[in-house]
């Protein structure tokens, strides 16, 4: 599926929809280049499982834990990863393969671990389209 955002706000709402419908164990890929919107998105997305606190890129602690929600959400960020084998160290199999949701900010970073089923989000600038112009592609919600 494909969704155009002209904003912020719709970016926003656009994560708080898939959020509301978000499942345990579903795993969100979510890439884009720098400044593209993926933290707004990831706040819209928090926001739809009712998490409540504020939700920040965790760019240098790898993963962000958030329990206030009606399901954990595990945000990752992954753009500083150096090698994948970091990701065992933060204990990732826990959170892909565990009762909560995650969401993995340059997914294609870490393409050799992540689950065979995953729900790609693909955020996209076309400036001929306007600055907040947004091309949101996902792939793989039933």
């Amino acid at each position: 599926m494909e969704y155009k955002s002209n904003s912020p706000e719709e970016t926003f709402a656009l994560g708080k929809q898939l959020g509301e419908q978000a499942k345990p164990g579903e795993v969100y890929c979510l890439d884009g280049d720098l400044g593209v919107g993926k933290t707004i998105f990831t706040q819209g997305f928090a926001a739809g499982l009712g998490i409540d606190e504020p939700v920040n890129s965790p760019t240098f602690t790898i993963v962000q834990q958030y329990d206030s929600g009606r399901l954990p959400l595990y945000h990752f960020d992954v753009y500083r990863i150096g090698d994948v084998s970091e990701m065992d160290e933060i204990g990732y199999e826990d959170c892909f393969y565990g009762e909560g949701v995650c969401l993995i900010e340059w997914s294609q970073l870490i393409p050799e671990i992540l689950p065979d089923e995953v729900i790609r989000i693909r955020i996209e600038k076309d400036l001929e389209q306007g600055f907040d112009y947004r091309k949101i592609t996902v792939e793989g919600l039933e």
